[in-house]
């Protein structure tokens, strides 16, 4: 995908279903969910707490922060629960030859 704007990131066969997956790309820590017959990328830091929304549970198309419970919306990064405020950045996310790239910039309007 030269001049795309996305990065590689790993093979489609290594996302296990409803299992959020840590990822780091030129600084930029996020998330992998195989969840919905979809891939989401999430940024893996909580806006509330600062921890990795990658070892939360996923529930359909959202993703809970372990801490709190606070759960966020795997499409959007808009939280659904209190405490959390501040939603988190999204990422495109694209499947090409059974493989997985992530855009980071975040999705506009999001």
């Amino acid at each position: 995908m030269p001049n795309s704007g996305y990065t590689y990131v790993c093979p489609f066969d290594e996302l296990e279903d409803g299992v959020p997956r840590r990822f780091e790309v030129d600084g930029v820590p996020f998330a992998l969910v195989h969840a919905e017959e979809e891939v989401f990328a999430i940024r893996d830091v909580c806006s509330h707490s600062a921890v990795a929304l990658s070892e939360g549970e996923v529930d359909g198309c959202t993703i809970e922060c372990w801490l709190h419970a606070s759960r966020f919306d795997l499409r959007t990064g808009k939280p659904l629960d209190p405490p959390v405020r501040i939603a988190v950045p999204v990422y495109p996310v694209r499947i090409e030859d059974a493989a997985v790239y992530v855009r980071l910039v975040p999705e506009s309007g999001r």
